[in-house]
């Protein structure tokens, strides 16, 4: 029988590219055969899905092509990241690790990343029980009253009976074109790609902690700066009256000092206002209040920034999340495909019942009442091919779809990566010209205050050269926190340290 059944199958796999009519032909020829020589002849019949009126279109996958990071300014591969995990504690702040530690377990957008990812992790079990053997039982009671015009005979057409079934019954699918293993495939690729965006989240939620924490620093620091040019330019105004009322200066310089005063008022209530709107973009981040004393005690010189080296590996950005989530999501698509491809195919199914049944609940468990069966069964998709094959063009143009999404975060992965380069080598000098700025200041602040201590120059020119002296702090300041601002940038471009 095997010896026969391996010829069948021989000739029968040559043919595959036969005519609809002799697909059927041969169709019915194996059903004889299956009729005589059982299950075994099965594998006959299995052949005749390559035949023309059902099989799927031949179709080449595209490839997703690697957009060279090297010519957009990184620099070749190389092993090891140069970012931690908790990246932020380079920082020395307590304040901002409580901060993290808050958003990571309350934040609501965090939340729903990690149920989206959950739910596609149990979709992975379901795609699984597809190769396991499903088992069920059934307990059936039935009162009915039997038709006398039907098909069944006296005395039981036209009385009232019970009848019981009690029943376990099996089933197990063969999966000989790998349908159920292309769906777990696509389940894998799907709940991989939802654990990378349940990271990308908790990194974008991360970096917005940090970003938003150093920007409400950087205002409480201005505001200081602020606030001591505000009582600065209060001493000058002071001293310009007097000198006026001594008619040793005139209206015009009375003015003048008064004119500096709105202003600076003006400087005090929008870093006010931009504190108060920090404290709730950070609250809205961590899912809770954040105190303002959290950002009163912290001062910008006492933060360390990170390092950061100036040539980065392009390997690096296959650690980003979202490159990661993408290119799952173009396995997932793939597998898909193959999905749509094997529903052209067969399914064959073996199926097994062993149960109770009989006319009378009174006879359910007398002897006798036993029955069972086993078999294969066969579906194969004849004329809904229409249907198959718009699906199969459906699932092909989602894989196209796929493969030009993870292209664009390829590409736009590097340039993240490249601009907050630029931006920190632009960053370093500037800073160097404004040390070199602020050092002349401050040095001249204090020949003015020599000058002064020895009765050559009036407190006036002291005042105004320590205007100077704030105005170049504040200009300071101002690029260290964007020099803070674009290296969080950077390491969120980097995939902040995620393995």
């Amino acid at each position: 029988m095997i010896s026969r059944t391996f010829d069948a199958f021989t000739r029968l796999h040559h043919a595959r590219r036969a005519s609809p009519k002799d697909c059927f032909g041969a169709m019915r020829l194996a059903m004889t055969s299956l009729r005589k020589e059982g299950l075994a002849c099965l594998i006959c019949l299995l052949s005749l899905s390559g035949c023309t009126a059902w099989a799927p279109p031949a179709q080449d996958p595209p490839v997703a092509v690697w957009s060279d990071p090297g010519a957009l300014g990184l620099g070749p591969s190389a092993s090891g990241s140069p970012l931690e995990a908790q990246w932020w504690r380079a920082y020395g702040s307590p304040t901002l690790d409580a901060l993290m530690a808050q958003a990571v377990a309350q934040s609501p957008s965090l939340q729903v990343a990690q149920a989206r990812w959950r739910r596609a992790a149990a979709s992975i079990e379901a795609a699984e029980a597809l190769n396991r053997p499903q088992a069920w039982a059934s307990v059936d009671a039935l009162h009915q009253r039997y038709t006398a015009k039907g098909l069944v005979p006296p005395p039981i057409a036209g009385s009232v009976q019970d009848t019981g079934t009690v029943q376990a019954q099996v089933a197990w699918e063969f999966d000989f074109f790998g349908k159920n293993q292309a769906a777990l495939d696509a389940a894998l690729g799907q709940a991989k790609a939802a654990q990378a965006d349940a990271a990308a989240a908790r990194i974008f939620l991360q970096t917005q902690v940090a970003r938003t924490y150093l920007r409400g620093a950087s205002f409480y620091s201005l505001l200081r700066i602020a606030q001591r040019t505000l009582a600065q330019r209060q001493e000058v105004l002071s001293l310009v009256r007097a000198r006026f009322q001594a008619g040793l200066d005139s209206e015009v310089e009375l003015k003048q000092a008064e004119s500096a005063l709105p202003d600076i008022r003006t400087q005090v209530e929008a870093l006010q206002e931009q504190i108060e709107l920090t404290h709730h973009a950070l609250a809205a981040l961590v899912g809770g209040a954040v105190p303002p004393s959290q950002f009163t005690a912290v001062e910008m010189s006492a933060l360390r920034p990170l390092q950061v080296p100036n040539v980065l590996p392009a390997d690096l950005l296959a650690r980003r999340p979202d490159v990661l989530a993408a290119q799952w999501r173009v396995q997932a698509a793939l597998s898909e495909q193959k999905l749509a491809q094997a529903q052209f195919y067969p399914n064959v199914n073996l199926v097994a019942f062993v149960g109770l049944s009989s006319l009378g609940l009174d006879r359910l468990l007398q002897s006798g009442s036993q029955q069972w069966g086993v078999g294969p069964a066969l579906r194969l998709p004849l004329f809904d091919t229409g249907r198959l094959r718009a699906n199969l063009q459906g699932k092909s143009a989602e894989l196209d779809a796929a493969v030009h999404s993870y292209n664009a975060a390829v590409l736009d992965a590097v340039k993240e990566v490249v601009d907050p380069l630029t931006s920190l080598r632009t960053l370093a000098q500037q800073q160097a010209q404004q040390a070199q700025a602020l050092g002349i200041a401050q040095r001249t602040h204090e020949l003015a205050r020599q000058r002064r201590d020895a009765g050559l120059t009036p407190t006036l020119q002291v005042l105004l050269a320590e205007s100077n002296v704030l105005q170049q702090q504040r200009a300071e300041l101002e690029l260290q926190a964007r020099l803070l601002d674009v290296q969080v940038s950077l390491v969120r471009a980097l995939g902040a340290g995620f393995n």
